[in-house]
């Protein structure tokens, strides 16, 4: 529910990995969402939206709880803040039984992200996917870290142990601030790939992104856009590197990019981006508004 400061909020489509999976498909790379679903007007809003751009509700399960529900008050200059109502709702109950015992050869990777690593039993049965897959695939985790909705404590060993186990993580440097207090993102992301992540990338707003991998450190721009809002930019900011990857053959446990791959894929991020937020809502573009871009 989007609110610009009126008495008539919005209602739009979101959560991370949600916007994930229909940026995904957008961009034309073959996708699933993994995740529960309410059967109200809302979840099935939600999984038409998914079935239009392209992703399959294949591992999707269906139940009869009320759609989970954030609440974002958008500012005057396009920015967002976050307040959620969880309780009962259709997110949370993931649980262990709704999730494949096994993925063929055409899964390549996996996202994680968002809520899923905050509320439960959908964490718990996240982290144990994640234990899991760790090592059989590429799995990539953006935590995109809501303070004042994850318990302090708990959530930060469980998401060091994610990191842990992820081939690639992003997040946000503000997300960094929160994780590794008093340390600047280039240093949080030294020690985040100590920890033995093959790729970390951190997004920087509208200052671009900044990647690291091995000895390499890379910062680019993002594209000039008149901002309407931001809400989905990191989604699609992720979906845009997932989808530059699988273009070039990437998606691989054992990840590791050139100079020159891993400053291609950060300003492809950054376009697909950039361009959701000069668009209302979590709107991620298509293959064809790039192609349109490049005529």
């Amino acid at each position: 529910m989007i609110s610009n400061g009126d008495d008539s909020p919005r209602a739009a489509p979101g959560g991370g990995p949600f916007n994930t999976a229909r940026a995904l498909a957008r961009l034309g790379v073959q996708t699933a969402f993994l995740g529960r679903l309410s059967d109200d007007g809302f979840g099935r809003q939600l999984a038409g939206l998914l079935v239009s751009d392209g992703a399959s509700l294949e591992m999707t399960s269906i139940g009869s709880e009320t759609t989970t529900t954030a609440i974002a008050h958008v500012d005057s200059e396009g920015f967002a803040e976050y307040q959620f109502r969880v309780q009962g709702t259709s997110a949370p109950n993931l649980t262990l039984d709704m999730v494949p015992e096994h993925f063929g050869p055409e899964v390549a990777g996996l996202f994680f992200g968002t809520l899923g690593l905050v509320l439960e039993p959908m964490a718990s049965t996240l982290m144990q996917l994640m234990s899991r897959e760790h090592g059989r695939r590429l799995l990539m985790l953006d935590p995109n870290i809501r303070v004042g909705l994850i318990p302090d404590a708990v959530y930060r060993g469980r998401l060091q142990t994610a990191i842990a186990k992820s081939t690639i993580v992003k997040a946000s440097d503000s997300d960094l601030a929160w994780l590794y207090p008093g340390l600047g993102y280039e240093q949080a992301a030294d020690r985040i790939l100590g920890d033995g992540v093959r790729l970390i990338v951190v997004t920087l707003g509208a200052r671009g992104a900044f990647g690291g991998q091995g000895d390499i450190r890379i910062l680019v721009d993002a594209p000039h856009v008149d901002v309407v809002d931001t809400i989905g930019a990191g989604d699609a900011f992720g979906a845009g590197l997932l989808a530059w990857l699988n273009d070039h053959d990437l998606l691989q446990v054992d990840l590791s990019l050139t100079p020159e791959e891993l400053r291609e894929s950060l300003g492809f991020a950054c376009l697909v981006a950039s361009l959701t937020c000069a668009r209302a809502g979590a709107d991620p573009p298509t293959r064809a508004d790039l192609l349109k871009l490049e005529s």
